[in-house]
């Protein structure tokens, strides 16, 4: 069965907020919690879970503005399939603790899912690399090596922050401490993550010095990558498994390379397909000719037809720019511009003269026009 679209699951339309996204994602969270016993609907909770993961998520938010569910799919919707394409996602890939603890805060549905998703496997953040390329990079494919910094498991004490484990004797093992604050109002209970272990429910006698206990440091990678041809500006790779590490046994995130694309000074790209302008003079226009015209893969000679008009186009089918997610190419345009001098010589404005007082054949639109003068 097709997938609902992930804005109407929240009841948003496209271009909601981020503040719109989180309000109604935590209304019908609320709703349809299983806990709830009025109106609990573990597949509808499931349904708005998968929806916000997507949609509170930029990088994911804009692959899914772009391609749809294609985006996550596997079938390379977005047009890289062949090179680490984007992948599965579905809701059995969502960590729904995590999303509750920064929506609802502590104790929203008892708490238990949050003590119990604390040392669950979680995956790593997800990165987004702009990558400038060359017009030719970008038609043709490339490799291109990027640097960036990424959140990396520990080497010194294997992601765990230190040795001499032991269970946190403030939050005994939950990774949560309640606290109570008296008020006029009364008594308010409030639940917070443990301050001794942050969340981790385990203390270490001795911390690692590297990390400070935390199991991950900041770490600079070099990454190769294949860049497919007819990439354009605006158009995401991704690369699964390279990014941040994950926690507590989790996969590593994934890394989006975003494209941006030079200009040519000749060749201007419209999706697949390549437009030229192509000067003519007068008399070429008039008498026709032939032309050496540049192409992505070399010159050609194109035929330039007896009386050609400024602005007519020539096409070339399968001159232009192959689709990334297929062999298919797109076509070249040849845009005629017909130049009219701006200087003369005495030889040449005789000739213009002699020419004018023929009886030249003239368009259909030029003889309605003077039938009204």
């Amino acid at each position: 069965m097709a997938k609902k679209d992930y804005y109407e699951v929240l009841g948003l339309t496209k271009g909601a907020s981020t503040a719109e996204i989180k309000s109604a994602f935590r209304k019908l969270a609320k709703k349809y919690h299983p806990d709830n016993k009025e109106t609990g609907d573990e597949a509808k909770f499931k349904e708005i879970g998968e929806a916000y993961a997507v949609l509170s998520d930029e990088q994911k938010r804009k692959q899914y503005d772009q391609f749809g569910h294609a985006a996550f799919d596997g079938t390379g919707g977005g047009g890289f399939g062949g090179f680490n394409g984007f992948g599965g996602f579905s809701a059995d890939d969502i960590d729904l603790g995590s999303i509750f603890d920064d929506i609802f805060g502590s104790g929203m549905f008892g708490g238990s899912s949050r003590r119990s998703s604390r040392n669950r496997p979680a995956k790593g953040k997800d990165s987004l690399v702009k990558v400038n390329l060359t017009f030719e990079e970008a038609v043709f494919g490339c490799k291109k090596t990027i640097s960036l910094d990424l959140d990396s498991e520990c080497d010194s004490c294997n992601g765990k922050g230190g040795d001499g484990e032991a269970t946190c004797s403030t939050c005994g093992g939950n990774g949560r401490v309640v606290q109570q604050q008296r008020t006029m109002f009364g008594v308010f209970q409030s639940e917070t993550t443990c301050p001794d272990c942050n969340g981790k429910g385990k203390t270490y006698k001795n911390v690692c010095k590297k990390c400070n206990g935390q199991g991950h440091v900041i770490k600079n990678k070099e990454i190769e990558i294949e860049i497919p041809e007819g990439v354009n500006t605006g158009h995401q790779l991704r690369i699964t498994g390279k990014g941040a590490a994950g926690y507590n046994g989790g996969p590593n995130g994934d890394i989006y390379i975003e494209f941006v694309v030079k200009d040519h000074p000749l060749f201007e790209r419209k999706g697949n397909d390549i437009y030229i302008d192509v000067p003519l003079t007068i008399t070429e226009a008039v008498l026709g000719c032939k032309k050496e015209v540049p192409t992505l893969t070399g010159s050609v000679i194109l035929d330039i037809d007896a009386g050609s008009q400024s602005g007519e186009q020539l096409r070339m089918k399968g001159k232009g720019v192959k689709d990334p997610s297929s062999s298919r190419h797109g076509d070249m345009y040849v845009v005629l511009d017909v130049v009219i001098p701006n200087k003369l010589d005495k030889k040449q404005k005789e000739l213009f003269k002699e020419l004018s007082e023929t009886d030249l054949e003239i368009g259909s639109e030029f003889k309605n026009f003077k039938k009204y003068l």
